[in-house]
């Protein structure tokens, strides 16, 4: 088949999108716990409002995408999202946040389930990898922005003068003088409709899905279900997406409880960092996993990672602001490898494993949670030290994982370029 390059762009334009809407909680947090007076353990059931929506649509979606095929799942995506979006936006209160995130998070859910394969066919199976790579680093750039722009929106309104560009003066006489941050919700509404009209003009090419990559019947969930390996590498999944959404989640609200820090200036940039070097470090990830067996790089990466972490929590202010982001850093191999790892240790029915992995995405709903309601009871240094548990299976994975077929390093090609001359 043709490459579709112009596909390609649009779906990292979606990767764009998914990551824009989906990692911007972490600064919200402390404006939403002020302005709703809400507790830590209330404020954490707003991303398990949102990453609980993977939990319910991960595997559903994949059999939407083969009855009704990528691009009708992906505009109900969108609309799913902008209705979401346009709510939290118009109706500014704790219940219509939890509904509003929910239907976002059902959205950014069937987009991840459905772009991939398109990806694959549109970009050319020889070109997948590198284009998958492509589009994590367009997902982390994304991520760092959207923490300035709220910054951007949120200094703009509160100290507005009836001076400004177009976007300010439009929003200043649609949002709340005392819920600045609420712009955010206005400006995803946008962008999710103006997403709409981009997809339903644009024409699809077909995808044939290879047998292994179909979501599968009841038998293959049944059957995988039964490995006990499917289960230790859902909790691995299910881990590395808490300890990401736990420490981007709670970081603002931590520097200004323990450090007395602007969550509405430091602690977005905090989190802005903690993206960006996610991002920084799947390069240097890329090169490590072309040297190294991928088991010893996890155990590595997230070794310094919980050393990150503890600077973090019990360093001073300083050494917390560059810590935290720190930990962003090493933690940016480990979905690639816990899933690669994963999908090398079955030797079929990668695709219901995968939806399987995928739902592991819960972790991003229930780590949170639980970090607010034991930050409740004991503060909140004592609640993120949960992440040292979580941390900690991840590592254990590097020493317990035995996959089918392990990462081909610079050495490997070596050796069989060598054993081709013998």
């Amino acid at each position: 088949m043709k490459r579709n390059y112009f596909i390609v762009g649009l779906i990292l334009l979606i990767f764009f999108v998914i990551s824009f809407l989906t990692n911007i909680l972490g600064p919200l947090i402390p404006d939403i716990i002020d302005s709703f007076s809400l507790s830590l353990t209330l404020a954490g059931f707003l991303p398990f409002s949102f990453f609980i929506a993977y939990g319910v649509m991960s595997i559903p979606a994949g059999f939407l995408v083969e009855k009704y095929k990528e691009k009708r799942v992906i505009l109900t995506a969108f609309i799913i999202a902008t209705v979401g979006a346009f709510l939290f936006a118009t109706i500014s209160n704790f219940q219509a946040a939890m509904i509003s995130l929910f239907l976002i998070g059902l959205g950014m859910a069937m987009l991840q389930v459905a772009i991939n394969p398109l990806l694959r066919v549109a970009g050319g199976e020889e070109h997948f990898a590198f284009n998958s790579v492509l589009g994590q680093l367009v997902f982390g750039l994304a991520s760092f922005l959207s923490p300035q722009v709220y910054t951007y929106l949120v200094t703009n309104l509160q100290d507005y003068t009836d001076q400004g560009n177009f976007v300010i003066k439009t929003l200043v006489k649609v949002v709340p003088a005392d819920l600045p941050w609420i712009s955010l919700y206005w400006v995803f509404t946008v962008i999710t409709m103006a997403m709409i009209l981009i997809i339903a003009s644009v024409r699809f090419p077909k995808v044939k899905l290879k047998e292994d990559e179909r979501a599968g019947a009841r038998e293959s969930y049944a059957k995988l279900f039964k490995d006990k390996f499917v289960i230790l590498y859902f909790f691995g999944i299910f881990a590395y997406v808490g300890s990401e959404q736990g420490v981007a989640n709670w970081v603002s609200k931590f520097l200004a409880t323990y450090h007395g820090y602007n969550p509405q200036t430091v602690g977005a940039d905090t989190v802005s960092y903690f993206w960006g070097l996610l991002t920084a470090g799947c390069l240097l990830g890329l090169l490590m996993l072309k040297i190294f067996d991928s088991r010893k790089v996890l155990i590595w990466f997230t070794g310094a990672a919980l050393i990150s972490l503890t600077f973090a929590l019990f360093g001073p202010g300083k050494v917390a602001l560059v810590a935290f982001p720190m930990v962003g850093f090493f933690a940016s191999v480990m979905w690639s490898v816990i899933f690669s790892l994963a999908l090398n240790s079955v030797a079929k029915h990668h695709g219901s494993f995968s939806g399987i992995l995928c739902t592991g995405i819960i972790g991003g709903a229930t780590v949170p949670l639980i970090i607010g309601w034991l930050g409740d009871f004991f503060g909140l240094r004592f609640g993120m030290s949960f992440l040292y548990l979580i941390l900690g299976y991840i590592l254990s994975i590097g020493f317990w994982s035995k996959p089918l077929i392990a990462n081909v390093t610079f050495r490997d090609k070596k050796k069989a370029i060598q054993d081709d001359k013998l």
